[in-house]
């Protein structure tokens, strides 16, 4: 194992940019367009730099490295909060009970509700893993990774987290969803909603986007087939939100119908079993069918962060760590790094 979770930096670019032209659509995080990836890094570099430690409107984008090739396989991101320079939308999922005395019944409406209760919270997302990298539990570092570096930098986020799942996209790259509810306002199609968002943000649904309530029953039974259904590829994605402790209250993505997840912070499962532990011995003992317990293991501040898999043993009172992942994260006797089990 030789991959390796660090900040990313203008260097990346070309690399985030290629494996952005893979996503398929609705992958807002992360658009095929150079210049809104740069303003992304731009950003991510100011949060890094920044040295109050308290809640910002900062953007941290984190790469996977190959250190054996230098080559970048996959990437992540975290906002501190969102909604602090518009507005963040979502789709609460409610009902409308009504009863009628004459007919001697009692109706019931799904509704969806344009809110914005979601504002404030911290978001994890952009996450893309090369194709030929989805194995070996990549995925799982790149994820839980961004759990540590919100554990270590705690007063940087809210104390509620949400992470946006891509919803279901057709063979021809549109949205069901989309066509059954906003496309009817907004006179284009999805992909270039989509691309639209990516690129400038969503402050056009506020000033377009009509307010009342939409009858779920009024809609296409396309539309209605996939509110709150994840895309294929996300399904995995889902189930490690779920490990984490996130749960589908009712909200969805206003594009594309898919399921919003949401958190505790402090309640999130990496968070709340992650340890601190200064490393007293390198053992080149540890390892595959040796000794120790494969972990991940994280250690440096802002941009100085890194995760990596490592193999951990109790040594008195500190820990022995795999002199590989030592080396990937920097780290000798006396060192304290952040430790949770792979699960």
């Amino acid at each position: 194992m030789t991959f390796l979770i660090r900040a990313a930096t203008p260097d990346d670019l070309q690399h985030i940019y290629e494996m952005a032209k893979r996503t398929g659509g609705g992958f807002t995080n992360l658009p095929p367009d150079r210049k809104a990836l740069t303003a992304k890094l731009e950003r991510s570099a100011e949060g890094f730099a920044r040295t109050e430690d308290t809640l910002g409107n900062d953007l941290f984008v984190f790469v996977l490295e190959n250190t054996a090739t230098g080559e970048v396989r996959g990437t992540c991101q975290v906002f501190s909060a969102v909604g602090l320079k518009w507005p963040f939308y979502s789709y609460r999922i409610g009902a409308l009970t009504q009863h009628s005395e004459e007919l001697g019944r009692t109706f019931r409406a799904d509704i969806l509700n344009l809110s914005t209760d979601l504002e404030g919270a911290t978001e994890v997302g952009g996450l893309f893993l090369h194709p030929g990298e989805r194995s070996g539990g990549l995925g799982m570092l790149i994820a839980r990774s961004r759990y540590l570096f919100i554990r270590n930098h705690r007063p940087r986020f809210a104390d509620r987290t949400l992470a946006e799942l891509r919803g279901v996209i057709d063979e021809a790259g549109g949205s069901p969803f989309w066509d059954g509810v906003a496309g009817r306002f907004f006179g284009m199609n999805f992909q270039d909603a989509d691309e639209f968002n990516a690129k400038y943000g969503n402050q056009f649904i506020a000033d377009l986007m009509p307010k009342h309530p939409v009858y779920i029953a009024m809609l296409t039974e396309h539309a209605r087939a996939v509110i709150g259904v994840p895309h294929p590829t996300g399904r995995a994605a889902m189930r490690m939100l779920e490990n984490e402790g996130f749960a589908w209250e009712n909200y969805i993505d206003i594009f594309d119908g898919g399921p919003t997840m949401t958190v505790r912070t402090d309640q999130i499962r990496s968070i709340r079993e992650a340890q601190d532990s200064q490393v007293t011995l390198l053992d080149a003992g540890l390892g595959d069918h040796l000794r120790g317990e494969k972990r991940l293991v994280a250690c440096g501040k802002l941009a100085d962060f890194r995760t990596t898999y490592g193999w951990v043993e109790p040594d008195g009172d500190g820990i022995a760590l795999d002199p590989a992942s030592a080396a990937r994260l920097g780290i000798e006797p006396g060192m304290t790094v952040t430790h949770v089990a792979r699960w």
